[in-house]
């Protein structure tokens, strides 16, 4: 067992915690503007700059005695011991008694058993990436491949794509990346719809080559291709597999020498920088691959090496458990303010909540505090003109993070120059927010009667003192991004020391997966059935009468 198993009294009941939660309440009537007011170097003391990141987390309910109780309580939690465990390679996935090694994925060295694995598939997709992009290989009719259609669900497909969206002004031309997951067969028809055969390669990403989603897309496409060419011996030229099960993959019609591997030390929703992020190396070329695994490591060595006071993801974790534990938030907001990054929400829902969706301590306890909480958000513009309505005037405190790239890829500045306004702006309104005076001065000097603006001016108030960080990227670089995804990796984990629970398991998705075989034996059977719960029944039921 890896030394964090351990049972260790439960963190509520530490000093830390206890003093902490005395001093929320010490705080409690203070306003962030009126910190602002008070500090004005405040923004220098509460902003960091690690690897091509700047996080700004002045406007927070925190003052320099509040970082220094949460810095006590993750050190009370044990975090510098627990940040040393997963670079040593220690069990810290103690439930199956694994490592969680995704940062060997970014290593530039090869000295041990596990970065030398890494080095070598990393060599071998280099081979491959070369081979398809400067069209020496070819499909079955002689064609280049011109489209890359990636078939995987959860990890195997969240991060490749969103990282594949994001660096669209890194694209390859001639390769066009497509991504399917769902198993509803509209998903993949969709993207077949416009396909070549004939210049489409499939890479089928699946550790166990089980996972039911993806074995059923992986089977149509290739009932797809056979319907175009029905030599099976040609499946090798158009499809390839991410996986460790080879002999599933022979059997499909994969050629062994195209599997790439994956290993049980590295969990789904942490694997795109390894064999799973092939289509967006056949994307956006090697070269570029490996600059994401640089700016990675460039955050694992700020993370590994730094203290919490200096520390971005543990800034980040210790904002996090303050607001959830102390301030009863049960959301958080992530607003990329760049378009390539719309993905970005989506993708860390399953990195955050997967990982700190959890119920029971690392020995089995029950949980008296607020583990992760729920992650949602849009790319800004989009969201001013639907959720943030909820934000400024809302009864909920919803944190948010707001991401903006300071340089554009456009050559449209103007526009740019507004969606950077609009980001910084809506940080400032959740802060300052307007009080009903304000609202009410504001309507009298535009000629409204004062018995109509007083009447309105609880409408138009609003609260603010609402938190937030924000994270500036000079340009969206490969490099940057790598930076960014690695951030906010740790800064899950970190949060999973702070409660005390393991961030790398995932029991909870199992259940459904159980139960759904049992549906579908009944759904696809003769009769109606009364196996299950009478809404399950009828459910059902209905849907067979169909």
């Amino acid at each position: 067992m890896s030394a964090l198993s351990d049972s260790p009294e439960p963190i509520t009941n530490s000093p830390e915690w206890q003093v902490l939660a005395a001093h929320r309440e010490a705080i409690a009537g203070q306003s962030i503007r009126a910190l602002f007011d008070a500090d004005p170097d405040r923004f220098k003391r509460f902003s960091i700059e690690a690897a091509d990141l700047l996080l700004d987390y002045s406007r927070n309910h925190i003052t320099a005695d509040t970082m220094a109780l949460l810095i006590a309580l993750a050190e009370k939690a044990g975090m510098s011991a627990a940040i040393a465990a997963m670079f040593a390679g220690d069990a810290i996935n103690y439930t199956e008694q694994r490592p969680a090694l995704h940062v060997a994925l970014r290593s530039p060295d090869a000295d041990n058993d596990y970065t030398r694995a890494v080095h070598a598939t990393l060599d071998r997709m280099e081979q491959f990436v070369n081979a398809v992009t400067t069209w020496e290989w070819k499909g079955y009719r002689g064609d280049p491949i011109t489209d890359v259609v990636n078939i995987g669900i959860g990890g195997s497909d969240l991060g490749p794509a969103m990282v594949y969206t994001a660096l669209a002004s890194h694209h390859l031309d001639g390769i066009r990346c497509h991504f399917v997951s769902n198993v509803d067969p509209v998903h993949l028809e969709q993207v077949l719809e416009n396909l070549d055969p004939a210049s489409t390669l499939f890479v089928i990403a699946s550790k166990s080559f089980t996972t039911m989603e993806t074995s059923l897309n992986a089977e149509a496409a290739r009932r797809w291709f056979l319907e175009a060419n029905p030599h099976e011996q040609d499946l090798t030229k158009h499809f390839v597999a991410v996986s460790a099960n080879v002999e599933k993959a022979q059997a499909f019609g994969i050629d062994a020498d195209n599997v790439f591997p994956l290993w049980d030390w590295v969990g789904g929703r942490y694997s795109l920088w390894s064999a799973i992020g092939l289509p967006v190396a056949l994307g956006i070329g090697m070269n570029n691959f490996r600059a994401l695994l640089g700016g990675g490591h460039a955050m694992d060595e700020h993370f590994r090496t730094a203290s919490a006071a200096e520390n971005l993801p543990v800034i980040l974790a210790m904002l996090e458990c303050w607001y959830l534990n102390f301030w009863g938030a049960q959301s958080h907001a992530v607003l990329p303010y760049a378009q390539s990054l719309h993905l970005f929400p989506a993708f860390l829902q399953q990195l955050d909540m997967e990982s700190l969706g959890k119920s029971v301590t690392r020995d089995g306890e029950a949980l008296d505090t607020a583990t992760g909480g729920i992650i949602w958000g849009s790319a800004g513009t989009n969201g001013q003109h639907s959720f943030h309505q909820l934000l400024h005037q809302g009864t909920h405190l919803v944190p948010a993070d707001f991401i903006a790239v300071a340089k554009s890829d456009s050559p449209n500045r103007e526009q740019h120059v507004q969606l950077l306004a609009n980001c910084f702006a809506q940080g400032q309104a959740l802060m300052n927010g307007k009080s009903r005076d304000e609202a009410k001065a504001e309507q009298v000097a535009q000629g409204m009667l004062e018995k109509d603006a007083d009447a309105l001016a609880p409408h138009k108030a609003i609260a603010g003192n609402r938190p937030s960080n924000t994270l500036l990227l000079d340009s969206l670089t490969p490099a940057s991004l790598g930076s960014l995804i690695a951030a906010y990796e740790h800064k899950v984990y970190a949060q999973s020391v702070i409660l005390g629970i393991n961030a790398f398991d995932q029991w909870g998705v199992e259940l459904g997966k159980v139960l759904s075989r049992e549906i579908h034996e009944a759904l696809s059977g003769a009769g109606e059935t009364s196996a299950f719960d009478a809404s399950t029944n009828a459910l059902i039921n209905r849907c067979k009468q169909q």
